[in-house]
């Protein structure tokens, strides 16, 4: 026979957790011995195995307190379920490794192909590091969100990069990051970009995502707060297309 302490320290847990358990109903309570002292036994041990094997499984305590009292049978199953239950979470961890192991390669989520390409694009034609990162991250937002409309869209974008002029002023957008909020320069790439809006898609909407999305105002907010001045665009811009 063992004291709490020696019990504690046999199975690998705190003085502090056995007596939980005992307060839970878990484990039984052994009757103290004239000295004053409870004293364990084999068997109590071997139930306080079991119990920590649950717990570290993740089993709540009241369905381990309901497993201590089941038959054979019962308990069988429930430690099957238990591990088909631990077998999806183990799945799901792994995924999440997978994740993380992609962030910490600079990659937040796998995009496809045509975004890297696209990418690549900006880079050759003169866009700043800054731009091209800000639309890596935008554009997994979209793939994320909005899956059946992101193709789309990036075949928009693509098409409109793919013409010199309008390519130019997405050029002037990205270069105007650090210029003064009202800096004239601002006002003229905004009505120059109103104007080729207008060519380009007339009186029809703008490619967009579905109207209830928030998605589009959380893109347009991130972009705007990385400088006043395409803040200041942003403004302009709504203001002269009546948006």
């Amino acid at each position: 026979m063992i004291t709490i302490g020696q019990l504690a320290r046999y199975i690998g847990v705190s003085i502090k957790t056995i007596r939980v358990y005992h307060d839970k109903g878990l484990l039984s309570e052994p009757d103290r011995d004239a000295s004053g002292y409870r004293r364990y036994g084999a068997k109590d041990a071997v139930d306080l195995i079991k119990i920590r094997t649950l717990a570290e499984a993740g089993v709540p305590l009241a369905r381990i307190r309901d497993l201590r009292s089941a038959t054979d049978e019962e308990f069988q199953q429930a430690l099957h379920e238990i591990d088909d239950e631990l077998t999806a979470r183990i799945r799901g961890l792994r995924a999440t490794q997978g994740r993380l192991r992609q962030l910490a390669a600079g990659h937040l989520a796998p995009l496809p192909t045509g975004v890297g390409a696209h990418l690549q694009h900006l880079a050759r034609w003169g866009f700043t590091p800054r731009w091209v990162d800000l639309q890596r991250d935008l554009w997994i937002l979209v793939f994320a969100t909005h899956p059946d409309r992101a193709i789309a869209l990036l075949h928009d974008q693509a098409e409109t990069l793919a013409d010199p002029a309008l390519r130019q002023l997405f050029l002037d957008y990205d270069h105007a990051h650090d210029l003064d909020a009202d800096d004239s320069r601002v006002h003229d790439l905004a009505r120059r970009i109103a104007e080729a809006t207008r060519e380009r898609y007339g009186p029809d909407e703008l490619p967009e995502l579905d109207a209830a999305s928030e998605i589009p105002a959380l893109i347009q907010d991130t972009v705007n707060a990385s400088s006043p001045a395409w803040q200041q665009l942003d403004a302009l811009i709504r203001a002269q297309l009546g948006t």
